[in-house]
């Protein structure tokens, strides 16, 4: 036994001479290897961060690090993509301030960090809540002459948006941007962006509603005087007493403002077929229909009747139709 021991020692002790020299190379290989310093940027990764929570405030994202070392343990430094872990897994919500300094940043033995910035991080911890947000349109500008904006309607009406108590608690409103109603005589329908302030802008993005603008025309109560009656249908010649009529009318009011007697807007008459004495019959009255207008609206009739009779001279005080 003591034969063998003896006998194998003589490897060990080459196996570890030849282990020492390659150390011993590999050491002054490193250690002669050109030192260089580079600047680069270490980003921030946060870790364990409660479900119920969020960080709230802005921060800056890396960290920028200055580094000496071997030029091949750089290089392989920089391939591995280093962050800077920091642990929120006890994290409440308030104000918390992450310290910066060399143990910050695992780095392999041989690099050194020479220069680090920022040295502190404040974050600002709050709870993550979900809020319904009404969303308000905003307008400038007046309608053409004799039209009234009747409603904008906003679909969505309202956003349910995740995020920190204190932004959602800020923005109780979401509104438009501006929608321009200048001379809009008709409704339509628009797409508008909602105008986010920085901090909404981040938890949503760019946010894309229906604005659904109803506009009417103006109508106006009126009353004509001197509408001329017609007797339709008559086989011979009558006369109407009273020929002529008052109506009470809605009117588009650019309508009654554009035509130059308004008389002309309406058409009145009275069934007028087989009469062979006096007769009393009730009068119709319509309002024309004008391209681009409202229809007008009839309110009342004075005289709601009139006096029908055969014409004794054979000539009619009417239009006949």
């Amino acid at each position: 036994m003591k034969f063998r021991f003896f006998q194998n020692k003589p490897k060990n002790w080459i196996l570890k001479l030849l282990s020492l020299s390659l150390a011993t190379m590999l050491w002054y290989f490193v250690a002669g290897e050109d030192q260089v310093d580079i600047n680069m940027l270490v980003p921030i990764e946060i870790l364990n961060l409660p479900a119920n929570l969020t960080i709230s405030n802005q921060y800056k994202k890396d960290i920028e690090v200055t580094v000496r070392g071997p030029r091949s343990m750089i290089q392989d430094m920089r391939n591995r993509n280093i962050t800077r872990p920091v642990d929120l897994s006890g994290a409440k919500p308030g104000t918390i301030v992450i310290k910066n300094d060399e143990n910050s940043i695992p780095l392999r033995r041989g690099i050194s960090i020479q220069r680090l910035q920022p040295t502190n991080i404040t974050l600002h911890i709050d709870e993550m809540v979900q809020r319904k947000i009404p969303i308000q349109p905003v307008t400038e500008g007046a309608l053409a002459r004799g039209y009234s904006l009747e409603n904008i309607t906003i679909e969505p009406d309202q956003l349910t948006i995740s995020g920190p108590r204190n932004i959602l608690d800020r923005n109780k409103v979401l509104k438009t941007y501006l929608i321009d109603l200048k001379g809009l005589y008709k409704s339509i329908t628009l797409q508008v962006n909602l105008n986010l302030n920085q901090e909404l802008n981040e938890l949503i993005g760019e946010t894309v509603v229906t604005a659904k603008i109803e506009v009417s025309e103006n109508m106006v109560e009126h009353t004509i005087k001197n509408i001329p009656v017609n007797a339709k249908d008559a086989k011979g010649a009558v006369t109407l007493e009273p020929n002529k009529i008052s109506v009470k009318a809605m009117i588009p009011e650019n309508l009654l403002h554009d035509t130059p007697e308004a008389s002309m807007l309406f058409r009145a008459f009275v069934p007028s077929q087989n009469i062979s004495g006096p007769t009393t019959k009730p009068v119709t009255v319509n309002g024309v229909n004008v391209p681009g207008h409202e229809p007008i609206k009839i309110l009342s009739i004075n005289p709601q009747e009139v006096m029908v009779k055969p014409a004794a001279n054979g000539k009619n005080n009417h239009s006949n139709k």
